[in-house]
């Protein structure tokens, strides 16, 4: 199977700018690896009409493109169950009846990490299971043989994760991100992700999930987000920050796309263009603070 990168928006709303610049750093990393780029609409949940045409729109106009059709997870929920069912059928997985309060005020294992699922419902018998489906639907976890992973980054260096019984499939009978995540890089052939480093801390479970499944562990370059003035991750609410409010103060996409390529230290001009330019190891490895430019 081809290599590949990929870039994948949940379609929740337009694409921020730090958004976008992941995108384009995706593109890049894809591009100048010699791997097909290829783009995945992560839609299982916080889905809102239109999002995905809208987000789809905007990655094409600052040159981002991609080299197949585009996958949405919606489509690709028989690839989740088959996943779990042959972790449960090797005895990987069991099922939990925790609310989200119920985890917080439960007393943690002992030796475990903070924030590690304290195991409550792990070892709980059959009776104490048809009990607890009587009242409430299940969820169901992983049973985690080890409790810490490590993970190479190219940014970011060896990373030592927390690997607790996280959720592979929610109550409501949507499949958990972790699972679908590690499920669709692996059967789509993708052997590099390039994302934000707010998701570096999850990564060793996707790891650890990957191995248990016989899946390669891709190639990690997790790079710096985009943020506001008070250093807080760029969102809509910090004014013109997508491509349709920056048109409306007169900032084309083009401007916006040699502005990302100016905070990547890369010339202006088309994404080709700066391609022989891009050089992993000189990427800036701090935070890009957005101001909104002048019309």
């Amino acid at each position: 199977m081809t290599s590949a990168g990929r870039f994948a928006p949940s379609p929740s709303g337009e694409l921020h700018v730090g958004n976008l610049r992941t995108a384009v750093l995706a593109w890049l990393f894809a591009k100048s690896t010699a791997r097909k780029f290829l783009l995945r609409v992560e839609d299982l949940d916080r889905a809102r009409s239109g999002a995905e045409a809208e987000q789809l729109r905007d990655l094409e106009a600052i040159g981002v493109r991609w080299d197949a059709a585009v996958v949405r997870q919606t489509e690709r929920t028989a690839l989740y169950d088959d996943a779990i069912a042959r972790l449960t059928a090797e005895g990987r997985t069991y099922e939990c009846f925790c609310t989200r309060r119920e985890i917080q005020e439960a007393p943690s294992a002992p030796h475990a990490p903070q924030g590690a699922y304290p195991g409550t419902c792990r070892e709980l018998s059959h009776a104490e299971r048809e009990i607890r489906r009587a009242s409430r639907p299940a969820s169901i976890r992983l049973r985690s043989d080890v409790a810490e992973w490590a993970v190479e980054d190219q940014l970011s260096g060896r990373f030592v994760g927390m690997v607790d019984d996280f959720v592979l499939r929610r109550n409501d009978g949507v499949t958990a991100y972790n699972l679908a995540v590690v499920v669709d890089d692996a059967e789509q052939g993708i052997d590099q992700v390039v994302r934000g480093d707010d998701l570096l801390p999850s990564t060793p479970r996707q790891a650890y999930l990957a191995t248990l499944l016989g899946a390669p562990v891709p190639e990690y370059a997790h790079v710096p987000l985009v943020v506001n003035h008070d250093g807080v991750r760029l969102a809509k609410r910090d004014g013109a920050v997508t491509l349709g409010d920056l048109a409306a103060v007169g900032i084309p996409a083009k401007r916006v796309r040699n502005l990302i390529l100016e905070s990547l230290g890369l010339p202006a001009g088309p994404l080709e263009d700066a391609l022989p330019f891009f050089d992993p190891e000189r990427l800036p490895r701090e935070p890009w603070v957005w101001k909104t430019p002048t019309g």
